[in-house]
């Protein structure tokens, strides 16, 4: 039986010198400028009951992709790693082939949130570095935001055998007026992304994307995310949701505790089954862990 997946957290060393984004002078940041790793997640994880967990890059460098598969060797915990490394180019290859040598490298993740061009995916990824991430037996983790869609929805189509997983639904953008194009880029982007069956969906980083005066309480928090959640349920059902903390980004907005407890309200209209896919039967199909399906 496959148990609790965390589908998406971090650990980091800042002595590495390669988080571009995560300053001492970005004040908003300060909470999480330290490091974070298994000492801190494994209390964390056991009072939620999540057994293994999916590691997920945060620095454009092949080195913290290195970094990440060691700690997962130290981490029985840790199921899988997706990493970095350069799509926009051919030597990519080699990389690749030398990352997946190693069974936890499970996937990558260019930083397309990011990126200047919107449409990087299909304007600078290099053919031969994505049909070696197919020929390996590789996912696709999608940092996107609404404006990243409709050049993700492309890739998709042009890739229909590649794994693609869209990293904290695609960040809606929960904190603006009702009138923010940035809305109906959401609504018609994850509802198209959703038609291809192979697309799946974290149920992740949310309650960051939330203004701080609608998460005061796990019940406010549910309250506000419950109707994207229900348009997730609707367009992707819990067999292509995957539950994720996104710890330690997750603190700036709540303790992990927090986003468990706003997570049980979310999930408390569905039956066993459908919750045990989202919190975790769906990230080990995805990521190949431990026999697949719950």
């Amino acid at each position: 039986m496959i148990g609790r997946i965390d589908g998406h957290c971090h650990y980091w060393a800042l002595k590495r010198g390669d988080y571009g984004w995560l300053t001492p002078d970005a004040a908003h940041l300060k909470p999480i400028y330290r490091d974070f790793g298994t000492a801190d997640m494994r209390p964390l994880a056991e009072a939620a009951g999540i057994e293994r967990r999916i590691l997920v890059q945060a620095a454009p460098t092949e080195a913290e992709t290195q970094f990440l598969l060691d700690q997962g060797r130290e981490d029985r915990a840790v199921s899988g790693v997706v990493g970095w490394v350069d799509l926009a180019s051919p030597d990519s290859v080699a990389s690749l082939e030398r990352f997946a040598g190693n069974p936890l490298f499970k996937g990558v993740r260019p930083m397309l949130q990011d990126l200047p061009d919107p449409d990087w995916i299909v304007t600078h990824s290099h053919p031969d570095a994505i049909a070696a991430v197919k020929r390996l037996g590789l996912r696709f983790d999608a940092l996107v935001m609404p404006q990243h869609l409709a050049a993700l929805l492309r890739f998709v189509d042009a890739n229909p055998e590649l794994p693609v997983i869209v990293d904290h639904a695609a960040k809606p953008a929960l904190a603006a007026p009702a009138d923010d194009p940035r809305h109906a880029m959401w609504n018609a982007g994850m509802a198209a992304l959703s038609a291809h069956e192979d697309v799946c969906c974290k149920l992740s980083g949310l309650l960051t994307e939330l203004p701080a005066e609608r998460r005061t309480t796990p019940e406010a928090a549910a309250a506000a995310l419950r109707p994207t959640v229900e348009k997730l349920l609707g367009w992707f059902g819990p067999k292509r949701l995957a539950w994720g903390s996104d710890w330690p980004v997750l603190t700036l907005a709540a303790p992990f505790a927090f986003w468990d407890e706003v997570t049980d309200r979310l999930l408390d209209g569905l039956g066993g089954p459908e919750r045990g896919r989202i919190l975790g039967g769906t990230a080990a199909t995805f990521y190949g862990i431990g026999g697949g399906a719950a």
